[in-house]
């Protein structure tokens, strides 16, 4: 059997609905997960999402800002959300897909948003840098992410682009948030925690430039080029050798009203 699995951080779910439906009419993923949906639960599109084929969802929303989801065409045995980094701030939520989908060994798929962390590097003085770390550290002491030989995937918007060639400039982004050297060694405890397989440089691997993330401040960004892998799907030891397929779909950035990222797509045996 064969699974797509999705992560894209839509910037409001409602207000990109449309994009959202044009995206999986195209990919037709059987699991997409969201990241800063911006909507409470219970004004999430579902009727919409019910007519595009995703009949299961599991949601962790707020109104106005953050939320997660994980829409899925397959149905769930279980659903749970964390809150880490000491704030219930609505970035983790948890699905386990097993006999009720017909699959003998269960799949473990954990969907963040891990939080941006403003913009001065420094913990003393920015809080919200500060809460990124510590949201970081409690994923890479959290027992959920040690799949100790299951199958599972953890994907989303992590906002870290850990590697030399996850920016358009190593150099010069050393001291930007998301690439400086604190952030990057802290995300990279957590996948050597978990012993998370980052298969998205498996299958591309470096120096390649691989981004999933153009800012909204450039005026051309396709010429400009200036981009980040933000976004990441990290799969268990046990699926590292089963992932068949992996796709950035770039051409989203392009659309009108897009979101800033990009989603990023995997096809993995099961």
């Amino acid at each position: 059997m064969r699974l797509t699995v999705s992560t894209w951080n839509i910037n409001s779910v409602r207000l990109r609905i449309d994009l959202l439906a044009k995206f999986v009419k195209a990919v037709r993923p059987d699991i997409l997960c969201l990241q800063e949906t911006k909507c409470p639960d219970d004004r999430f599109p579902l009727k919409r999402l019910r007519r595009l084929g995703y009949g299961h969802v599991a949601l962790n929303g707020q109104k106005g800002h953050h939320g997660v989801a994980v829409l899925s065409r397959l149905p769930f045995d279980h659903t749970s959300s964390a809150d880490l980094g000491g704030k219930p701030d609505s970035r983790h939520v948890a699905v386990v897909i097993g006999e009720r989908a017909g699959l003998k060994d269960p799949l473990t798929v954990h969907n963040f948003y891990v939080p941006a962390g403003g913009d001065a590097p420094d913990p003393q003085l920015n809080p919200k840098f500060a809460h990124k770390l510590r949201f970081l550290d409690d994923m890479r002491t959290s027992p959920e992410l040690q799949p100790d030989g299951g199958r599972a995937l953890l994907l989303g918007d992590l906002n870290v682009a850990p590697l030399e060639h996850d920016v358009w400039s190593h150099r010069q982004l050393l001291d930007v948030v998301s690439h400086t050297p604190i952030e990057c060694d802290t995300l990279n405890a957590v996948q050597r925690a978990g012993r998370w397989v980052d298969i998205m440089r498996t299958l591309v691997p470096e120096p390649t430039k691989l981004y999933t993330w153009w800012s909204y401040r450039s005026p051309d960004w396709a010429a400009a080029n200036k981009g980040r892998r933000l976004d990441h799907i990290w799969v268990a030891p046990a699926l590292a050798d089963q992932v068949v397929d992996m796709r950035v779909s770039k051409q989203t950035r392009g659309w009108p009203r897009p979101s800033d990222h990009v989603p990023v797509s995997a096809t993995v045996e099961i």
